[in-house]
């Protein structure tokens, strides 16, 4: 005999767990305390991203299903995490060209159309005559700032008759043994290791053979600790905007300035340093303007171009290796976070990654390895020191982001759109990162997935959020609350339509994640502040609720009056919700006004109403109404009155406040019962700490008895 058919599981869930945690009743023994909803706000608003709070989430062209820009040029590609870079550095500087050979003579042409449009950069003139006088030089610098052209520029600049190119692969030990003819010889980025590293010795021998032979040697390297007693010359690459005029000279001659001060020119430049390759890609797009607003739209669209086909080709680049794409992947999730957590965890990235992708072999995480700086420069990522805010107060800390905005956006909707084969891996790393015990990784897993919410929908439902949202734990629906509350603000498709069916799942705990993302979100997003409410009031119409449920309930309605400049409105609706609905609703309504009004905290509600609200004829009105109605309630008179000396405490030390609370009390009573109540409270305040009565409440007793007076000689008039 078969039971009846399950109901229907919501659109875009998981189906249904049978682990412990996953039961459909809420557990009345649950042992983890439930993180107050203010606290949760507040780390949630601390720790997110900044492109989605403060509203800078458009991401431009989409990776999927929408327009793929990609930066013309070519199909030459560059390695950038730790292996010699396969784009012809040459194109940084000059127009398309033959790639060099691996060993021999230069093109005569390619050197030609390199030094028409180079520039040389700070470091040039001294690295010159360096060369001129020690016969061979090391040229260390980062990856793709021109070294390379800048080596074969030294020598050009020098005068030499040819310039053979070395084998990458030469052993340092045998340098110069490929020194046979005279003339300028380039060894294009030497790779270098602890085993394979580059002595002063192999120096002296090569110029002493350069010497007999009149000859000159330019070795380039990255940044790298294994020179041992050779002293490389720094190179600093030329500034962007000498780079493009450079280039935009040789492609449109002389007339060039009017183009340099167009608005998208200026938005390129100002958007921080970038690679001579780009500035070059970017001329010639420059070069073609011809007024047209297709012209003008491809110029605008130019910087976010190359990041997506920058983050293409590290993702579908074969050559880099696994704990190098899982470095970039865990920084673009703790992008402008402390970068101790973006290598850390890429780490354990690595370990799902390697496990996925050979589970045959246990993985090897070297101890010690790449320093901070090289690593983050491989990423094109920069450092830097500056305060961090904890618990204890600003810590400085190490961060690192990267330094194109939109890095991070694009490459966690690449990673997640274009390479599924990554999904069992990426999920498994981001619910490790939801139990983490730090505020900090929690959220940025919770922004990762609204992030894959908006590429993916019901992909990051079923396998994220979704899991998260119906554990029994508290820990992980807050993540899913969390998740969706971001969702929603990067304009996730649908996600407003799941929060308002999760009000009312069979599921307790899809309840609880629905009803306390809606109590963060409003705050965030004013405009849905309304919907939120209805949602809530509606959740609150059902009854049946848990007295978890129902606190979740309270808060997240509180919530509504925490944040933002819409409280007024907020307010007039919790007044129409007193008079025009049932009892539950009414509670609901009295129960989260008396939380948001005890709560002294920095942008309370208190502070709210003594800077701006009191100065509203509506606000003012809707609030000394709910206030009447609270303290006249049986049910809610004594955390009214609790929530009325939170607010005279902060009146003893704001000003402002207290001159609120004397325009407000006059209008708490109506009746004798009313005065008496609010004169006994007064009388009998005691400070926080257990103290004499403050002034304040002396002051605030003559105001009702002013008011008292009032109130008897209008009635005795009548």
């Amino acid at each position: 005999m078969t039971g009846p058919a399950p109901a229907p599981a919501p659109v875009g869930a998981a189906p249904h767990d049978p682990r412990p945690g996953a039961e459909d009743t809420d557990p009345s023994d649950e042992r983890e305390q439930s993180q107050e909803a203010r606290a949760a706000q507040r780390e949630l608003v601390a720790h997110t991203p900044g492109f989605i709070l403060d509203g800078s989430h458009s991401i431009g062209g989409s990776l999927v299903g929408g327009a793929q820009h990609g930066v013309s040029g070519g199909s030459a590609r560059d390695v950038y995490m730790g292996r010699t870079e396969i784009r012809q550095e040459i194109h940084q500087y000059g127009p398309a060209s033959p790639a060099v050979p691996a060993s021999g003579r230069v093109p005569v042409t390619l050197l030609d159309s390199l030094a028409a449009v180079f520039v040389e950069g700070p470091a040039f003139a001294a690295a010159l005559e360096r060369l001129r006088e020690e016969r061979v030089l090391v040229l260390s610098g980062t990856h793709a700032t021109g070294r390379h052209a800048a080596a074969l520029m030294l020598l050009h600049r020098l005068g030499v008759a040819d310039v053979h190119a070395l084998a990458t692969e030469t052993d340092p030990a045998e340098l110069s043994a490929g020194l046979t003819t005279p003339g300028g010889y380039v060894l294009r980025d030497l790779p270098l290791s602890r085993n394979r590293p580059l002595r002063d010795t192999h120096l002296y021998s090569a110029r002493d053979k350069l010497r007999e032979m009149d000859g000159y040697l330019v070795v380039t390297v990255e940044n790298s600790p294994f020179l041992f007693g050779a002293t490389a010359s720094a190179w600093v690459p030329p500034d962007t905007a000498d780079v493009l005029r450079a280039h935009l000279i040789g492609l449109r001659g002389a007339d060039t300035e009017n183009l340099l001060a167009l608005a998208p020119v200026r938005d390129f430049l100002g958007r921080g340093a970038h690679r001579p390759a780009e500035a070059a890609e970017f001329a010639k797009v420059l070069a073609a303007y011809d007024g047209s607003t297709d012209a003008a739209t491809r110029l605008a669209d130019f910087g976010q171009a190359a990041v997506e086909q920058q983050c293409r080709e590290w993702l579908g680049d074969p050559d880099t290796t696994l704990r190098d794409k899982a470095f970039l992947i865990s920084l673009a999730v703790f992008d402008r976070a402390p970068y101790v957590l973006a290598a850390e965890l890429a780490d354990r990235l690595f370990v799902h990654f390697q496990r996925l992708q050979h589970p045959e072999q246990p993985p090897d995480i070297p101890v010690f390895g790449l320093v901070a700086d090289v690593r983050l420069d491989r990423a094109r990522a920069v450092g830097e020191t500056r305060d961090v805010d904890t618990d204890w107060g600003p810590v400085p800390q190490f961060t690192a982001y990267f330094r194109k905005e939109g890095t991070p956006q694009v490459l966690l909707t690449e990673v997640w759109t274009g390479h599924p084969s990554t999904r069992p891996a990426l999920v498994a790393w981001l619910r490790e990162l939801a139990r983490d015990g730090r505020p900090v990784v929690r959220t940025r897993a919770a922004a990762a997935t609204a992030l894959l919410a908006r590429a993916d929908l019901p992909s990051a439902v079923a396998l994220l959020i979704d899991g998260w949202a119906v554990s029994k734990a508290f820990g992980p629906r807050v993540t899913a609350a969390n998740a969706l509350t971001l969702a929603q603000l990067l304009d996730a498709p649908a996600v407003l339509r799941l929060l308002t069916q999760w009000c009312t799942d069979t599921h307790w705990a899809r309840r609880w994640t629905s009803i306390r993302a809606f109590g963060l979100l409003a705050p965030l997003r004013p405009a849905l502040a309304a919907p939120a409410l209805s949602a809530l009031a509606a959740r609150a119409r059902a009854g049946n609720s848990s007295a978890a449920e129902a606190d979740n309930l309270i808060q997240s309605t509180a919530l509504l009056l925490s944040v933002g400049d819409h409280r007024g409105e907020m307010l007039a609706e919790l007044v129409r919700l007193l008079h025009h609905d049932t009892a539950p609703v009414r509670a609901l309504a009295l129960d989260a006004f008396v939380r948001a009004c005890d709560n002294a905290e920095e942008g309370a509600l208190v502070g709210w109403y003594a800077e701006f609200g009191m100065f509203e004829r509506s606000p003012a009105r809707d609030l000394a109404t709910l206030w009447r109605t609270a303290l006249g309630d049986r049910a809610h008179t004594r955390g009214a009155l609790d929530a009325l000396h939170t607010w005279v405490h902060v009146a003893a030390r704001r000003p402002n406040t207290e001159q609120a609370l004397r325009l407000l009390l006059p209008a708490l009573v109506v009746t004798a019962d009313d005065h008496k109540r609010l004169h006994h409270e007064l009388l009998t305040l005691r400070a926080p700490d257990g103290g004499p009565r403050p002034p304040v409440a002396d002051r605030l007793l003559d105001v009702l008895a002013c008011s008292d007076s009032a109130s008897h000689t209008q009635t005795s008039r009548s």
